[in-house]
């Protein structure tokens, strides 16, 4: 499904994660960890082609309309004049085009995902008058009714309060269940050991990648974040 080879990408020329070499089968469950700062992110932007590597590919097995991202939180502009029902019918454009040919079996697919995100009788509310955990379930909608094949979730629990975490990791569990491949950026391990099977460990490179439970250890953990992360503005560009 998705393949780095000898990857490096970053900004300004610094790397932020470099010579990455990594395999993710079709329909594993993969959550990346790490210190902030090491690329966590960096690396789902790199898939989704946001960032473009400084070295090396990244090979992917799937169309790029089969692919669901789900940015942090903090990157959802609450003041955009939209609905919450057009945010989540946003998920139908790869298919549908304009918001404005949806038609009645489209939005009756939104309200009943809408439904069961537990946001009943929000459609019509402005995200504005949305709470975070609100946002992060019409966001979850979203990837929902796109029906992807590799959904990319970056630190998808942050700022939200315990019942919609639960909740959400249900919908998670869902879509593993269904034989789609899952790749998140998580910082609680306890989520991590309970519902991902595989796990990465970077720090600007990787530091373990296999089963969670062989390689999600202090041992891995210490290494990751003691290691220095953060690339300074003068930094020698990376030749190694």
């Amino acid at each position: 499904m998705l393949t780095f080879n000898n990857l490096t990408i970053g900004y300004n020329k610094h790397p932020v994660i470099h010579h990455l070499n990594m395999h993710i089968e079709k329909g594993a469950s993969v959550a990346i960890v790490g210190p902030n700062g090491c690329g966590k992110s960096s690396l789902l932007k790199g898939i989704m082609s946001f960032i473009k590597p400084m070295e090396g590919s990244i090979s992917i097995g799937i169309e790029k309309n089969k692919i669901a991202y789900l940015p942090q939180s903090s990157t959802v502009d609450k003041t955009f004049p939209m609905t919450t029902l057009e945010l989540v019918a946003s998920g139908l454009l790869y298919k549908k085009g304009f918001l404005s040919s949806l038609n009645d079996e489209d939005l009756d697919l939104v309200n009943t995902t809408l439904d069961k995100v537990g946001l009943k009788g929000m459609a019509d509310e402005p995200l504005k008058a949305l709470s975070g955990g609100q946002i992060q379930r019409a966001l979850f909608a979203r990837l929902i009714i796109q029906d992807a094949d590799l959904i990319l979730l970056d630190e998808p629990f942050n700022a939200i309060d315990y019942k919609t975490i639960v909740e959400l990791l249900k919908i998670v569990r869902m879509w593993i269940d269904a034989g789609k491949t899952v790749v998140s950026v998580l910082h609680d391990i306890q989520q991590v050991r309970e519902n991902f099977v595989y796990t990465a460990v970077l720090s600007r490179e990787l530091v373990a990648y296999g089963l969670t439970k062989d390689v999600l250890n202090r041992e891995n953990l210490e290494k990751a974040f003691n290691n220095s992360f953060y690339p300074h503005k003068d930094a020698n560009i990376c030749n190694k």
